[in-house]
């Protein structure tokens, strides 16, 4: 689910896209230090917002990941092509193991061996992405992991990563205790929401 293709323009002309870049700064405000991310790559350009929160820390109580960005990145999702063009905005860390493609999709890079998401404009019309994250949830998720807070949008987002654990439940229901490959493509989308579907 690489959703780095779109190509911007102005007045009925394409932009040529320039080559990711990402500029970050420190500014106090009040008594704290915050970080201010500048980002321009394929979806966005000279997006600007502030990481007021510790990375990985100062979650809402109700949103429990049970993985981190980077341990869904070295699993593998959305068929190896997710986030390939921004990787400058976020930790070299979460990359040195991350399943990428260097082409197009292969979902044989999905720690399940199989597709499980929809395309993008299937969430465009379902009202599911936000300006702010073009390429959906998982693009929220690693901005928020690394301090940007949001909280409408947050709200919303943890609603949804809630719901979502109706596939946990469906799994235990019709699956035998210890077979990981018993519905593959279900616990494939579970990982793409941060819930550990290895260990149900």
């Amino acid at each position: 689910m690489s959703y780095g293709c779109a190509t911007r323009k102005r007045s009925g002309l394409k932009a040529p896209y320039r080559s990711a870049t990402v500029a970050i700064s420190v500014a106090v405000m009040g008594k704290k230090r915050h970080i201010i991310v500048t980002v321009n790559d394929k979806m966005q350009r000279a997006y600007r917002y502030v990481r007021s929160a510790p990375v990985g820390r100062g979650f809402d109580p109700e949103f429990r990941p049970e993985l981190t960005p980077r341990q869904m990145l070295a699993l593998g999702i959305f068929c190896g092509k997710y986030m390939t063009d921004c990787r400058k905005e976020f930790p070299a860390s979460w990359f040195a193991r991350a399943r990428l493609s260097s082409s197009g999709r292969n979902c044989a890079l999905n720690y399940f061996g199989v597709g499980a998401s929809q395309p993008l404009s299937v969430w465009r019309k379902k009202g599911w992405i936000h300006p702010e994250d073009p390429r959906g949830w998982f693009q929220w998720y690693c901005r928020y992991y690394m301090g940007r807070r949001m909280p409408e949008e947050d709200a919303r987002q943890i609603k949804r990563w809630k719901a979502i654990r109706r596939h946990v439940a469906q799994i235990k229901r019709h699956c035998a205790p210890g077979d990981p490959m018993c519905r593959p493509r279900q616990r494939q989308a579970l990982l793409h929401w941060a819930y550990d579907s290895r260990k149900i």
